[in-house]
């Protein structure tokens, strides 16, 4: 039976109508928006087709938002940071050219890994967590952990029989985040199962990594020399390598700030 349709409705009896439909539809941004939109409408004369547009337009848009904000929020970064926030002019080191052709992700859909070097203070990490929200944004699936995080919980999946549940977990996720890389000496049992998780993802989803550590110092975290060559391997093969230096521009600011108070 086809539903009678509802003509000469007053303008009230109209509103009411709509609230009640977008409310069996799920479509809030319509239910919301839609007095503001329907004023302008009558204001700019547009065509029926025309705020039809606009009214859609708008639920799709603030749905792409609200998808891209539970993206950002699942990546579990520890705090927001932009791109737009990093202070270029502070790190000489750091090319902007080449971190804004980084956010377009075009890395990401390749599969490709990024790794980021330099001393603490040097703007790793804020990078880390800018281009993941930037991946996060276009529609990627983020993942961050820092790096002994992810040893810990892949050393307990191993004793609890869930290791290979973990490592296709941290395998599902378009970005992989790896923070703090180089901070720990990682024995071999724990250097072995990052190996796995990196091998479950090699060329086909992407890897950031932060350290403190120059390639080099990687002896350190990763003992095994086997291990560490293939991990280094792992890491750096057709990928892209940023050197944040050594001077900790946090902490000259810091200074700056103490002595302008």
């Amino acid at each position: 039976m086809t539903a009678q349709r509802h003509r000469g409705l007053t303008e009230q009896a109209a509103d009411a109508a709509i609230d009640t439909a977008c409310r069996m539809l799920r479509l809030p941004t319509i239910r919301a928006q839609f007095p503001d939109l329907a004023a302008a409408a009558t204001r700019e004369q547009m065509t029926y087709r025309g705020f039809l547009a606009e009214l859609l337009m708008a639920e799709c848009d603030d749905r792409a938002r609200r998808r891209s904000e539970r993206r950002i929020k699942a990546a579990g970064f520890p705090r927001q940071k932009a791109l737009r926030d990093f202070d270029f002019d502070a790190n000489p080191n750091i090319d902007p050219a080449t971190i804004h052709t980084l956010a377009s992700c075009e890395w990401i859909r390749k599969g490709e890994p990024l790794c980021l070097i330099g001393d603490s203070g040097t703007g790793k990490s804020h990078l880390l967590i800018a281009l993941g929200t930037e991946a996060a944004m276009a529609g990627f699936q983020v993942r961050y952990v820092l790096a002994a995080k992810l040893v810990n919980e892949l050393v307990e999946a191993a004793d609890d029989r869930q290791l290979t549940k973990t490592i296709a977990r941290y395998g599902r996720v378009d970005l992989l985040a790896i923070d703090e890389l180089g901070y720990m000496e990682l024995d071999r049992r724990g250097a072995e199962l990052l190996f796995q998780v990196l091998t479950e993802r090699e060329e086909k989803a992407s890897v950031t990594i932060a350290s403190n550590e120059s390639f080099g110092g990687w002896t350190k975290t990763f003992t095994d020399p086997r291990l560490y060559a293939a991990i280094v391997d792992r890491l750096t093969f057709g990928g892209n390598i940023i050197e944040t230096g050594t001077d900790s521009y946090r902490l000259a600011h810091a200074k700056t700030q103490q002595g302008n108070g």
